[in-house]
């Protein structure tokens, strides 16, 4: 009797795609172990640890959605592929910002947590990568070599851009204390506008008109590990997986706040995105300590332009199509925190070259910032 031989064709086909999922290839991959136990926590009405457990399948999840787009990106021209991880790199926040616009569409009596809950995790993406994950690459960097050089005009050009868009989410806060909140609305919907605009002139400018500023950034030396069409599998598969771990965080964090006494400020700025970027934050840090400093600025600061420039200003244009009263008004807390987070790190990467003491510099401001949001 014959035995069974699969086509090599297949096999080679699967045994790509399984090997990304495989613990002993990529670590962070034991904790898709979560997502079974997310959904029995759901099932069971333990919401508490439902929350906890969503944000640990989150990790595993991201990193295999940010492959899956890495892998795609790899066969197309580098404009192509630039915004194909420029629009996949912080799909996660998106997620679950417009799973919780929704939840507010649908039920009034949480609007206002939803709303403060997005516009918290907008604001801690930002914080986050520019502070903690651009902190322990300077550190992690700082450890191998003594000093690091990374291409200051892009910096330059980055930092003038996030200068822009907390312009862009300042101006709301002040217009609302100095007109008592009128028209508010409004002033959001229109600078969501021109700021969306803004986003697409950065990306004609980054992957088309001076591609040779950025071009140090490129992934050019990275080896492609699998097809295409398990690529797409992949992505499309762990995007689900994403929708549905979102799904189920966002409608238990006012039972976790509730549970374990933190503040929903907290949540959003903190935790949130703490482990929703996780798998950027690793890239960030371990390309660092192979002394490719564009890399790794790169990651952290344009990340913190798409959430400013992109993700910000759709989610207010999602939330006036759903009658959500969706701002850019973040608070005057908020705003103040992230200008001078903006105006340190500007600071810090003017010159190009970076050092573990700025990274520990970095990472303390961080820390204090987590602390009041904690105590508020």
């Amino acid at each position: 009797m014959k035995s069974f031989e699969m086509n090599p064709v297949i096999e080679r086909l699967s045994s790509d795609f399984f090997r990304q999922l495989d613990p002993r290839r990529n670590p962070l991959n034991f904790a898709l172990i979560f997502i079974p136990i997310t959904v029995f926590f759901e099932y069971n009405h333990l919401y508490g640890q439902a929350f906890l457990a969503s944000m640990l399948a989150i990790m595993p999840l991201a990193y295999l959605m940010g492959k899956a787009t890495e892998e795609i990106s790899l066969r197309t021209g580098p404009s192509l592929g630039g915004f194909l991880n420029a629009t996949f790199g912080n799909a996660v926040e998106i997620i679950i910002a417009v799973l919780a616009i929704y939840s507010a569409y649908k039920n009034p009596d949480v609007a206002e947590t939803m709303i403060q809950v997005v516009q918290a995790s907008l604001i801690g993406s930002i914080l986050g990568n520019l502070l903690l994950v651009m902190g322990l690459a300077f550190v992690w960097g700082g450890v191998h070599y003594t000093t690091q050089k990374f291409s200051a005009r892009a910096s330059q050009i980055n930092g003038s851009l996030l200068l822009l868009a907390l312009a862009g989410m300042a101006i709301p806060e002040f217009y609302s204390s100095s007109t008592e909140g009128t028209n508010i609305i409004s002033l959001s919907h229109y600078t969501a506008i021109l700021l969306l605009l803004v986003y697409i002139l950065q990306l004609l400018f980054q992957f088309r008109t001076h591609t040779e500023i950025y071009a140090a950034s490129s992934h050019h030396d990275e080896v492609i590990e699998m097809s295409y069409r398990n690529a797409v599998t992949l992505l499309v598969v762990s995007t689900i997986f994403v929708s549905w771990m979102a799904e189920i965080l966002v409608g238990s964090i006012s039972y976790a706040a509730e549970e374990y006494h933190l503040p929903t400020l907290f949540i959003g700025v903190i935790l949130v995105p703490l482990f929703g970027n996780a798998a950027e934050h690793f890239t960030a840090v371990s390309v660092a300590g192979k002394n490719k400093m564009d890399l790794s600025v790169g990651i952290a600061i344009g990340s913190s332009i798409q959430i400013a420039l992109f993700v910000a200003p759709l989610m207010v244009l999602i939330g006036w199509a759903l009658n959500v009263p969706m701002t850019l008004q973040f608070g005057s807390f908020e705003t103040l925190v992230t200008f001078m987070t903006v105006l340190v790190v500007n600071f810090i990467i003017q010159d190009g070259e970076s050092n573990w003491l700025e990274g520990a510099m970095l990472l303390i401001t961080y820390s204090i910032i987590a602390l009041a949001f904690l105590l508020m």
